[in-house]
């Protein structure tokens, strides 16, 4: 029994060296620079949620997601009582599990359409999204351009005012 409490006091003095700093300690690196990458990804992740285009067309359901969709109508007709959603997820697993390569062969027919579908879908936003990339460009290029006439004109008469007001 005293040499398990031996062996956790070790690991403790593990840990508390491995949050020194590296000059503090013999070996190893710094545990706050292990945080600061996990932070950034953190960072960089709500960003990204951030970023979502509502436009952006919806991706297709795998063939278990179409069986389940008419799984769910007969469900419910059979158990009317049941509320639980996961109560259903779990018969439809159950379900999809049983059913022969044959049986699920009609669900995995209408993934793959709706699939090409999607593809199309993401084809024509993709066009859509460079196109207005291009134009956002153009614009940024002309207002660039016409910020900078407009301050070299107020200087110049800034500069006219000046002189004006010298005489």
């Amino acid at each position: 029994m005293k040499v398990t409490k031996g062996k956790a006091a070790a690991a403790k003095k593990d840990k508390k060296e491995a949050l020194k700093p590296v000059e503090d300690r013999k070996l190893g690196k710094r545990k706050a620079a292990l945080k600061a990458d996990k932070s950034t990804k953190k960072l960089a992740k709500k960003e990204k949620l951030t970023k979502k285009d509502p436009n952006k067309p919806k991706r297709p359901p795998s063939a278990f997601f179409v069986f389940l969709e008419e799984f769910r109508k007969i469900y419910k007709q059979e158990h009317p009582n049941v509320k639980a959603v996961s109560v259903v997820g779990k018969a439809g697993g159950e379900k999809w599990k049983s059913l022969s390569e044959a049986e699920k062969a009609p669900f995995e027919a209408k993934a793959a359409k709706r699939k090409a579908d999607y593809e199309k879908l993401m084809v024509a936003y993709n066009k859509k999204q460079e196109s207005i990339a291009d134009e956002d460009e153009e614009e940024s290029d002309r207002s660039k351009s016409e910020v900078h006439d407009e301050d070299d004109e107020s200087a110049e008469e800034e500069d006219d005012d000046e002189e004006d007001d010298e005489d």
